[in-house]
């Protein structure tokens, strides 16, 4: 496995990691413990040292899983996790004040059987505390020695710019894939500007770029891709579009249109280390796969040219979360 740097920070993970929230939140029941553990460590076995959790993704059982299948490893990977929902519920609210952020980092800090976290993320941007003050409240913790980077999650510009003029931000974690390009217009010249590593979250389109699911497919009731207007059944079915159009590419490589999906975002900067999720060790295999493949010129201006002609159909999250973005 490849190793990349996230931006100029000096913190170098491997080329994909392993978003680790489908485990216990989001698309379903929780995977079983021992099971969550196993694919944890099969992803290090194969050269994964980059992991992304959450205390909000259970809550907090997401953390304890990661932080048990990741001891025998310590020191060998990076485990990035992150505050800004009040009680870790992603339901009651944002709360980014310092006493907050300190006790979440305490908390993880147990949970994660860690004694320093590698890279600490605020969630969502908290309208109500300054982002001076989380920076400056994040960079006292690096100081303490009990934080080791400074992370954003969907961050608008000027956010990440005065955060950064506080204490160096090493990571944004946003989403970005073939069906949603936004963070291209004015966020990646900002992040080559300033050093900064992007970390793209849902790169493949929660499951859609995969091209398993269809106007057919069903969710669980707690799924939360139940409430995403781009996964209505008639969207699925406009947007599957973008999918046959991978598969042109894939055919050709003899790939999977998820491996394609993962290529594409490897060759977009050096500085962006993508982190698909999965429940199965087959898809875990499939997807690291990915970082064998190298699309030339050719195929990244068909992917180009044929996405020109796709209009998405469908928001990529309800009006109540969208709220959160971009601040």
């Amino acid at each position: 496995m490849q190793q990349r740097e996230l931006g100029r920070s000096g913190l170098r993970v491997s080329s994909l990691g392993l978003g680790c929230m489908g485990l216990s939140y989001g698309y379903g029941p929780a995977t079983e413990r021992n099971t969550a553990i196993e694919l944890i460590r099969s992803a290090v076995e194969q050269g994964v040292t980059f992991f992304d959790t959450a205390e909000a993704y259970g809550p907090f059982m997401n953390e304890e899983v990661v932080g048990a299948a990741l001891a025998p490893y310590r020191g060998k990977v990076v485990v990035a996790t992150k505050f800004g929902f009040a009680d870790g519920d992603v339901n009651a609210g944002l709360d980014s004040r310092p006493a907050r952020i300190r006790a979440v980092a305490e908390q993880a800090l147990q949970r994660l059987q860690l004694e320093r976290i590698d890279l600490f993320y605020q969630h969502r941007v908290d309208p109500a505390v300054p982002i001076e003050e989380v920076a400056g409240t994040v960079g006292d913790l690096i100081r303490e020695g009990k934080v080791a980077h400074f992370g954003l999650s969907e961050a608008g510009t000027d956010t990440i710019r005065r955060a950064h003029a506080v204490q160096a931000v090493t990571a944004l974690q946003s989403e970005y894939s073939l069906w949603w390009r936004e963070p291209e217009r004015e966020i990646f010249p900002l992040l080559a500007e300033l050093g900064i590593g992007f970390v793209p979250f849902s790169p493949l389109g929660k499951g859609f770029l995969t091209g398993t699911i269809n106007a057919s497919s069903s969710f669980d009731s707690s799924d939360f891709r139940n409430t995403v207007p781009r996964f209505t059944p008639q969207a699925r079915q406009a947007n599957f579009a973008i999918v046959e159009a991978v598969n042109v590419i894939a055919r050709r490589k003899q790939a999977s249109p998820a491996q394609i999906a993962l290529a594409w975002l490897l060759a977009q900067r050096p500085w962006i280390v993508p982190i698909p999720g999965t429940t199965k060790l087959q898809r875990l295999q499939e997807n690291l796969g990915a970082t064998r493949i190298a699309l030339d010129m050719a195929d990244l201006a068909y992917i180009d040219e044929a996405l020109s002609h796709i209009e998405i159909l469908g928001d990529r999250y309800n009006s109540d979360r969208q709220k959160l973005v971009n601040r």
